[in-house]
């Protein structure tokens, strides 16, 4: 069974079976970060909802917007830019929240707000380059990969002083902060965990860098509360707008 147009279809059978829709979706996931605001005694507007839409079609996209998410995050390169051209680089505002690799690096910077997931030195020299090359800075965070799952990338926490004070010097680049990924299939504590390395480090950086790096991006559909709770400032949230993926 798998849904289309707001029905459910199963095999050639067309069921009555209102979906919940994509309004609906975000008017939940708002509920769930107001309450999470609340219960960490933070202001009502502190959160950027980022809406999360790899294997969406354009349309889905259209909807998710008018929804009122105005933030869409794409994982890879070749989506987003396929996205951009069916709705418009103004249609909201894009985010790059996957792996980047330099040799797509030219396609991105200028064409996004901000790319989450510089994870080396390399990257953020390439990155550099073309934004002085193109007479603007791109706005970067810098991956730390806190659950020390090989799977994951980002900087180890280990690394990431150093690293951070290297983007720090690069004239094209506005490092606003940080991001990572909660463990997969692990309990509550060890996801608050990741959380809070998170603001510990981004703490400590602010001293070695002199920058505020306000952004904390962390936490996805089932773990945002407690990302919120342990300071997120932009979560990233796919599959409790857009639903499951077919």
């Amino acid at each position: 069974m798998w849904n289309v147009g707001g029905w459910q279809v199963d095999n050639i059978r067309l069921e009555c079976t209102p979906v919940t829709t994509v309004a609906e979706n975000v008017a939940r996931v708002r509920e769930r970060v107001q309450k999470a605001l609340r219960t960490a005694a933070r202001g009502s507007d502190e959160v950027t909802v980022v809406g999360i839409t790899k294997t969406f079609g354009p349309e889905v996209v259209r909807t998710v917007i008018e929804a009122g998410i105005a933030d869409i995050g794409e994982n890879r390169v070749q989506e987003l830019l396929e996205k951009q051209d069916a709705l418009g680089t103004g249609a909201c505002r894009w985010h790059l929240v996957g792996p980047l690799q330099r040799n797509k690096a030219g396609k991105v910077v200028g064409n996004v707000v901000l790319l989450h997931a510089i994870d080396g030195v390399r990257i953020a020299q390439t990155v550099d380059r073309l934004a002085r090359e193109r007479s603007l800075r791109a706005r970067v965070l810098l991956e730390v990969n806190t659950s020390g799952e090989a799977s994951k990338h980002g900087v180890a926490p280990a690394q990431a002083p150093a690293t951070a004070d290297a983007l720090a010097r690069l004239e094209g680049l506005d490092l606003l902060g940080l991001m990572t990924m909660g463990p997969a299939s692990r309990g509550a504590d060890e996801t608050r965990a990741c959380f809070r390395s998170l603001a510990r480090l981004a703490a400590q950086l602010r001293g070695i860098t002199g920058l505020p790096l306000p952004v904390l991006s962390m936490g996805m559909s089932d773990d945002f509360e407690v990302a919120i709770e342990e300071g997120a400032t932009m979560i990233r949230v796919g599959r409790g707008i857009t639903g499951e993926r077919v």
